[in-house]
């Protein structure tokens, strides 16, 4: 490796690289040195887009930006201009910095900028600009502001303006419904390149992702979810690049395997969760107990209320009904902290499976109580606290691991 015009922490970072990969050529300006936000720029034989981008962005830093900034461009194994030109602009714009690495990957290249960091938060964006520059102030403030440990840029969620044909879009859609549905991803665009994490919060991921190409972006945020971290989901407006060379049939298939070790590992539990936490357990238990308490009184209360009209059965399913739509709501806010629309369509329809599971049971309790022993109202609201409590234990552990699974934070939560 060698190291050109970065004394200081210029240097410290170029030996950090060395770290990382061991065939780089590293450029940092001096004055880089603790700034608000690096932005990475990954580029592979990009010398015909590569100096209009960065000047580009660095003109809109300069004039839009409040915090302190930096540009890095990292190419990853150019054939070719693409570093020579990379290397002019550090000499001839303030504020930009270029690494060199000698094996290919967009994975590997943010690996080896964001691990090297010294800044605040670390960012990336494609070198075709195609997220309007405006969603970067949005996406880098949670994260200074301590709000939120990840920021992503999103096609796919309200308020975006996306411009690309109808083949990526279907792709892109079905990939991360896909997502959503195997592995209950809060966050709705795993792929679009506009991503920004706090560095602590990178230095904790990086060594956890395995994945060094495409699907890289993927397992950050399937980990990120994981370990419970907070995401927060930017709207952007987004022009496709006609000119994008990625293999699209490759970068499936990639994903499609990425997919599935990730369910391994999640499945063998080779990566930690924070979710049987004992402060969280308790804190969880805590309040699905308070809220039950509430929701079985209201249960009684409709029971006894609409018993002379619907009859015993008839009057339960109403009433277990709409403690059921309570609870779920109630559960969902205060017992499990989520907010905001995301994932609300799954849980409610694994609460309705929950809920006939009860209405079964107690349905079934109330005709046997009825014929054995007695039909007054009194008997049969015992009946229903008995089935109510003995079901506890089950209802806390399918909401806690299944119908609310995705944890207390996330994807575009505005808490």
């Amino acid at each position: 490796m060698t190291t050109v015009a970065e004394p200081d922490g210029g240097a410290r970072q170029a030996r950090h690289l060395a770290a990382v990969d061991s065939t780089s050529d590293a450029r940092v300006p001096p004055a880089a040195a603790g700034c608000d936000v690096e932005i990475v720029v990954p580029v592979h034989n990009e010398e015909a887009d590569l100096s209009d981008s960065v000047r580009r962005l660095h003109a809109y830093l300069d004039e839009r930006f409040p915090f302190s900034w930096r540009i890095t461009v990292v190419d990853n194994a150019s054939t070719d201009a693409t570093w020579g030109i990379a290397c002019r602009l550090v000499d001839e714009l303030a504020g930009v910095g270029a690494v060199h690495l000698e094996r290919k990957g967009r994975g590997r290249a943010l690996r080896a900028a964001w691990s090297a960091s010294d800044a605040a938060v670390v960012a990336y964006m494609d070198v075709d600009l195609s997220t309007d520059l405006d969603a970067l102030l949005p996406l880098v403030s949670p994260l200074l502001s301590g709000h939120s440990e990840v920021a992503i840029g999103s096609r796919l969620v309200p308020g975006a303006r996306v411009r690309r044909g109808p083949k990526r879009e279907v792709l892109s859609r079905g990939y991360n419904l896909l997502l959503r549905s195997v592995f209950r991803a809060g966050f709705r665009d795993a792929q679009c390149g506009f991503k920004a994490l706090r560095t602590d919060v990178a230095r904790q991921l990086l060594p956890l992702v395995e994945n060094d190409n495409w699907f890289f972006d993927t397992e950050l945020l399937l980990l990120t979810r994981r370990l419970g971290l907070r995401v927060f989901e930017v709207p952007v407006d987004w022009v496709d690049d006609p000119d994008s060379r990625v293999n699209i049939r490759a970068t499936v298939m990639e994903d499609l395997r990425g997919m599935a070790r990730m369910a391994r590992r999640f499945v063998t539990a080779s990566v930690p969760s924070p979710a049987d936490r004992p402060d969280d357990l308790a804190r969880h238990a805590t309040r699905f107990a308070l809220v039950g308490a509430f929701s079985t009184v209201g249960h009684l209360a409709g029971f006894a209320a609409l018993r002379p009209s619907l009859g015993p059965v008839g009057a339960n399913l109403v009433a277990l009904g709409v403690a059921t739509v309570a609870n779920t709501v109630a559960h969902r806010r205060f017992t499990f902290g989520l907010v905001g629309p995301e994932d609300r369509l799954r849980q409610s329809a694994a609460s309705f499976t929950i809920f006939l599971a009860t209405a079964a049971l107690s349905s079934a309790a109330l005709v046997a109580a009825s014929v054995l022993v007695s039909d007054s109202t009194l008997v049969l609201g015992a009946v229903l606290v008995g089935v109510q409590a003995s079901a506890t234990a089950a209802r806390f552990a399918a909401m806690r691991s299944w119908v609310f699974a995705s944890g207390p934070d996330r994807g575009g939560d505005q808490r």
